[in-house]
């Protein structure tokens, strides 16, 4: 299983957390890609800073804004990405923002789910939507048939605790409103399997481990590092058979 080799990324949520990991991950491999685009909130911003350093020494890391709950922002990010891009398309989208509010059951409101589920949910959904035409692109203008993140893909940040099945870590952390909208984001990666595999995209959701982030509490047993390490692995060996699927950082399948 060797490094992932892709000409051109774009990571969402990428000033903190697991998107800055992926990034600096990115432009450290032994090739990087000519283009890794990191989108958030607030380029300019405190919240930013470490995204801005890595920047100023990287020229092929581009730093967009991008707010994944307005369509208007992903439409604005889409434009803009394809500017630098040229001719050629987008191999790889990482959707990988995500909010969680720790809460009961009980104290969900309307407004906290609705939110979330913007969040979580639509906005990988726009997200791929916007972003088709430069996927289409890459992967028409990649050698070969077969589906893999080095031609053209979609990657959406699910979590086990969107798992039906296991529940995972319920007693420790309720938060209802991200579960629902993680089993929703799962959904989505099925039916964006369907719709866009004909145009040789490969579209998975991927569950990162109960990772040291501002999302993941209590004591989760993954570093960012390791977890990182392990989610580009996992892609650079992904093919046809696996898009659709909901897999862990280590590969292993999870269940939905």
């Amino acid at each position: 299983m060797g490094e992932l080799c892709v000409r051109s990324v774009l990571v969402t949520g990428a000033n903190r957390g697991l998107g800055l990991g992926l990034v600096q991950r990115l432009l450290g491999l032994p090739k990087p890609p000519q283009w890794v685009f990191a989108t958030c909130r607030d380029p300019k911003g405190q919240r930013a800073q470490e995204l801005q350093n890595l920047a100023s020494k990287h020229p092929n890391l581009v730093i967009i804004p991008l707010e994944v709950a307005n369509p208007t922002s992903i439409k604005a990010a889409a434009v803009r990405v394809g500017e630098h891009l040229g001719g050629s398309g987008l191999n790889l989208l990482i959707n990988n923002a995500g909010i969680v509010k720790i809460t009961k059951i009980e104290n969900e409101t309307l407004e906290d789910m609705t939110e979330i589920y913007t969040t979580n949910t639509v906005g990988p959904l726009l997200m791929g939507q916007a972003f088709l035409p430069l996927l289409k692109k890459a992967a028409q203008g990649s050698p070969g048939s077969g589906l893999s993140c080095s031609r053209a893909a979609i990657v959406n940040m699910s979590s086990i605790g969107g798992s039906i099945a296991s529940l995972y870590a319920w007693e420790e952390m309720q938060v209802t409103s991200y579960r629902c909208s993680k089993a929703a984001l799962n959904m989505l990666s099925k039916c964006q399997s369907l719709a866009y595999q004909e145009h040789g995209i490969l579209c998975i959701a991927l569950h990162p481990g109960w990772v040291q982030t501002d999302l993941g509490t209590p004591q989760p047993p993954v570093t960012v590092d390791d977890s990182v390490k392990g989610m580009l692995k996992v892609l650079s060996s992904l093919s046809e058979k696996d898009t659709g699927t909901f897999v862990d950082w280590e590969g292993k399948v999870v269940p939905w």
